[in-house]
């Protein structure tokens, strides 16, 4: 009688041991139905997103986000089976508002904005389809997917920066006399320049993800694995200072014979790879040993029922295909009307100015699209500045003012670099402008550059006021016009004497640019 009572009041498994719950697996469907409709809903954004997996080495590794994701989450479903599933409705409101910051980037040709989206708008399903409870189990492998956006190329310029400042404060550590301007290196054995390759970027990138990784596989406490996580994002900074320093070391003692060409970026790996072994030889002196099984994984936990998941699933693919629509509406191109379109002109320059046509090897302002362009070599007897002017009547993904344009090595010619940038606000008369000032070099040979923008009636050299400028005028339905003005002239130690007469012809031509502008914007 006590044995059949004590039957009676034991837990029943809901299913055989082994067997998923009918609603779990309705959960499982329901989530993947609903993840599979979101990527295809957004198919523009998931095929940028790995197009730049395919071609750019860099972001090769956005291949694998995916599949170790998904074996950290099988590797704790033992764990995981005793976690109660659950739909979270609450969820829908971020993903409402992830929607909206799609299409706010869209409208502002936003594409890393919008791929950071489309992989939140994931996660947020996954929340909501599941649960609070199972997401917050699993909520490292769901932050590892964010890595499968490729983001940092905007890191390029500081760790460019950091690198050459660091090779060079070494060096003179070590007694060798060293000339260093902006990321050119010069030593009594031979020049050296910490070009895009030499930054640490991609150093940097597969350190983050590895040490994600390794985190979360030998650690539980949340402090442990912030810390290894951020000393995997420190170290490859340095480490990559460290390696450019060696190779330019190793250049200087060989007589330049050595690792100067590509074996210095197989010097580069090599090392990086020693770094991460210590690292990870560090890290396993503090790793937690794993956790045992839940007592409770052998019974499923009580589930909402299958309607409830497929209806939660359902509504946040209604939510997420809304954007799209909204945005193809909103955002539709009008049509061409090239009869109508104003010419662009800035009339002759007053004296002392005389202006003549750029040569082929002058540098040049690219642009993708077919823009209207201004550009032009003023002369005033003994100065030369070359004025710029791009105008595109409407802007589009892939043709506006800040679409990235790669250069085309054409042997024979000049290959130009930028090694420096800045902020810079100048008077003219009584007007306040505010340019970017940056340096291209080609060689020995120098050019300062200024430069700015103007989007919607307003004048910056923020890229990201030229966006939200943009997506604002697209929003509400007006012109998305816009126009870049570069002013550029070469000198050799000191910049004054560029300054000096960039200023001058800025003053002269000034007031011909804006009544240019104004004619082809109204």
């Amino acid at each position: 009688m006590n044995a059949g009572r004590a039957a009676l009041l034991s837990p029943r498994p809901p299913s055989p041991a082994g067997r998923p719950l009918p609603s779990t697996s309705w959960a499982h469907v329901s989530l993947f139905v609903a993840l599979l409709a979101l990527l295809l809903i957004y198919l523009p954004t998931t095929s940028a997103i790995v197009s730049i997996w395919w071609r750019s080495p860099t972001f090769n590794h956005g291949f694998l986000i995916l599949p170790v994701a998904g074996w950290l989450i099988a590797r704790r479903r033992e764990q995981l089976a005793a976690v109660t599933l659950q739909p979270w409705p609450l969820a829908l409101l971020p993903l409402t508002a992830l929607g909206a910051l799609w299409m706010l980037s869209a409208a502002a040709n936003v594409q890393v904005l919008q791929q950071y989206c489309l992989v939140l708008m994931c996660i947020t399903s996954v929340v909501a389809v599941l649960g609070p409870a199972l997401a917050g189990a699993i909520a490292f492998p769901l932050a590892y997917t964010l890595l499968a956006v490729p983001f940092g190329e905007v890191m390029i310029p500081p760790l460019i920066d950091f690198t050459a400042r660091f090779t060079v404060t070494l060096l003179q550590v070590s007694g060798i006399p060293v000339f260093h301007e902006n990321n050119f290196i010069s030593l009594p054995s031979g020049n050296w320049a910490v070009a895009d390759a030499c930054s640490g970027l991609r150093y940097l990138i597969a350190s983050l993800a590895l040490g994600m990784l390794y985190a979360a596989v030998s650690y539980q406490s949340a402090l442990k694995r912030l810390v290894f996580i951020a000393v995997a994002l420190v170290l490859p900074v340095i480490a990559n200072g460290l390696r450019a320093c060696i190779v330019v070391l190793i250049g200087h003692w060989s007589d330049m014979k050595l690792a100067t060409g590509v074996d210095h970026l197989v010097y580069g790996w090599v090392f990086f790879g020693i770094v991460m072994a210590l690292l990870f030889w560090c890290g396993a002196g503090w790793s937690d040993p794993p956790q045992p099984p839940s007592l409770q994984s052998a019974v499923a936990a009580h589930s909402a029922s299958g309607g409830r998941f497929a209806g939660i699933a359902a509504a946040a693919v209604a939510i997420g295909a809304v954007w799209p629509l909204l945005a193809g509406i909103v955002l539709r191109a009008p049509a061409a009307d090239l009869s109508s379109e104003p010419e662009l002109s800035l009339g002759p320059p007053p004296p002392p100015w005389r202006a003549g046509a750029m040569r082929p090897g002058d540098w040049q302002v690219m642009h993708r699209g077919q823009p209207q362009r201004i550009s032009n070599t003023y002369r005033d007897g003994h100065r030369a500045v070359s004025l710029q002017l791009t105008w595109y009547r409407h802007q589009s993904e892939g043709a506006e003012l800040l679409a990235p344009v790669r250069r085309t090595v054409v042997s024979g010619m000049p290959q130009w670099e930028e090694v420096h940038s800045e902020r810079r606000t100048l008077r003219v008369g009584s007007r306040l402008l505010t340019v970017r000032q940056s340096v291209q070099q080609a060689a020995s040979y120098k050019l300062l550059v200024w430069r700015w923008y103007r989007q919607a009636g307003v004048e910056t050299v923020s890229p990201q006021h030229v966006k939200l400028l943009l997506a604002k005028s697209r929003l509400l339905g007006g012109a998305d016009a816009g126009a870049e003005i570069v002013l550029s002239a070469a000198y050799d130690e000191q910049p004054a004497s560029a300054e000096a007469a960039m200023h001058d012809l800025l003053a002269a031509m000034l007031p011909a640019i804006d009544r240019s502008l104004r004619h082809v914007e109204h």
